[in-house]
């Protein structure tokens, strides 16, 4: 009885001549806000967020459509009434997952979306009904795509952040400026003379040596990314991408680098005003709550749609305008600028393995001017400084686009062009810890370094294993996977 209940409504709301513009209003919006959050969920994970999407794209279209339908009752647009909805339902259906597939709007495909929408209202509109049916049923189906990730969201823990020791307790009786430099995708050199990246870097090499730094060959990332890099980093522990392969990031990434973690409260706890100074709002992206005292970006600047990329912002002058003050405070920077970066992300924007590895080798040009930059600003106006030159992962050179380090591999090339990270440190005064030996993985660096600053080698008992671990979802059981163990030998892995 109840089946048959709902198929008579079916039929009654499809052959009645009704118009239900509050009805297509939703269904044009309530599909693309979910196919948002289920494919953006670890950038969208807060309440102005979910505040946003509600109001730009239900109730603004609830209101569009209300008006307009009532509008075209006037006499003389009532003629055209019949193929407002019809027209407003299918353009904003199509110009909003435009917007969300591309995280901002494209011109040729909204123009594209308008005439599509035009022709269906004009000569299609008697199908506006089962158009909205099967919106609404795409938007069922959107509800059992997110449930599991919120699921994820409720049963997450925060157990792996907690450290095994007092390190929170260190410290400091050296309490020199720190800056952490991160250039993006900076594979190290012990990488860049293989057949993949196929580059000269004997200047470079001297680069470093000239300006006292020590360059740390066959350094490596725990992890492939950016955000699960940094979060490893950060925290100074493993995270195994909280063993979550559905999502395309990890989650509370961005929480863990810019919010709150280990090593800001460390450097806090010692006096340090800490910064953060990048070229782009990339790790702002989810607006979370900036736990560094001073960051040249505001979540005012960032859009609720997009991809924290774009063109850069220039971070020389921040860097210089910050040095200028609070001189007689120890100060603690994150500089973050991204080259040369890695390949292309997808399948359809590679150029090819060889172009790919030409661009990314200018990329590496603009990544050593950049550098040059900074050093010669920090250089002059802080001399004495702790500098530390540290990647978050390499280019991944050698393969056609990254979607393909997802796919098993046992090639030594190309897993260690996934993993492979350059690590150079100035240490103040050239006064080199003797235990600099134990720096291999960015996991453990900050940790040295806490034992470099506070004259205590307890805090190296307690270092992380040197091991990279990689998310695979092609060629073997979807999972998070070791690929390259303590001693840096290529295995294969199931946690």
């Amino acid at each position: 009885m109840a089946a048959k209940k709902k198929q008579s409504l079916l039929n009654n709301f499809l052959k009645n001549k009704k118009q239900y513009p509050v009805l297509a209003a939703i269904a044009a919006g309530l599909y693309p806000v979910l196919f948002y959050f289920t494919n953006n969920y670890t950038i969208v994970n807060t309440w102005s967020h979910l505040g946003y999407f509600l109001v730009m794209f239900l109730c603004l279209p609830i209101v569009v459509f209300l008006v307009s339908y009532h509008l075209f009752k006037i006499p003389f647009l009532n003629k055209f009434q019949k193929h407002v909805v019809p027209f407003l339902n299918v353009f904003t259906f199509l110009f909003f997952m435009m917007v969300c597939y591309y995280a901002g709007i494209h011109n040729k495909i909204a123009l594209l979306s308008f005439f599509i929408a035009v022709v269906f209202a004009i000569f299609f509109y008697k199908f506006s009904k089962k158009v909205i049916v099967i919106q609404l049923l795409l938007a069922l189906i959107g509800i059992f795509t997110l449930t599991p990730k919120l699921m994820k969201l409720v049963n997450y823990s925060s157990e792996w952040k907690l450290q095994p020791d007092d390190i929170e307790n260190v410290k400091f009786k050296k309490n020199p400026n720190v800056y952490f430099i991160q250039p993006d995708g900076y594979a190290n050199f012990s990488e860049l003379g293989n057949e993949n990246y196929n580059i000269d870097y004997s200047e470079l090499d001297r680069f470093f040596k000239n300006e006292n730094f020590t360059y740390y060959y066959d350094f490596r990332s725990n992890y492939s990314s950016t955000l699960s890099s940094n979060s490893a980093t950060f925290i100074m522990k493993h995270h195994y991408y909280n063993d979550v392969t559905e999502l395309n990031e990890m989650m509370n990434a961005r929480e863990n680098i810019i919010k709150d973690n280990p090593v800001l409260r460390i450097f806090k706890n010692n006096n340090y005003k800490t910064h953060l100074i990048s070229q782009l709002p990339y790790l702002l992206l989810n607006k979370a709550e900036i736990g560094f005292d001073m960051c040249n970006f505001s979540n005012e600047d960032i859009s609720y749609i997009g991809t924290g990329l774009g063109d850069p912002v220039d971070i020389i002058k921040p860097l210089s305008e910050q040095l200028n003050i609070d001189s007689h405070l120890s100060k603690f920077f994150f500089i973050e600028f991204f080259n040369p970066g890695h390949i292309a992300g997808r399948k359809e924007y590679t150029k090819g393995i060889e172009r790919e590895r030409e661009l990314w080798e200018e990329s590496l040009q603009r990544a050593n001017q950049t550098l040059g930059d900074l050093l010669d600003i920090i250089k002059q106006k802080d001399p004495n400084a702790l500098i530390l030159i540290m990647a978050d992962h390499g280019g991944f050179v050698g393969m056609e686009h990254t979607g393909q380090s997802y796919e098993k591999t046992q090639n030594r090339d190309l897993i260690y062009s996934i993993f492979s990270s350059t690590l150079a440190i100035k240490w103040p005064n050239n006064e080199v810890p003797e235990f600099d030996n134990l720096l291999k993985t960015n996991i453990n660096v900050f940790r040295i370094l806490f034992s470099y600053l506070s004259d205590n080698k307890k805090y190296l008992n307690s270092l992380q294993d040197n091991e990279s671990y990689m998310i695979i979802k092609k060629g073997a059981p979807r999972g998070v996977y070791l690929y390259i163990d303590n001693n840096g030998d290529i295995t294969f892995k199931k946690r």
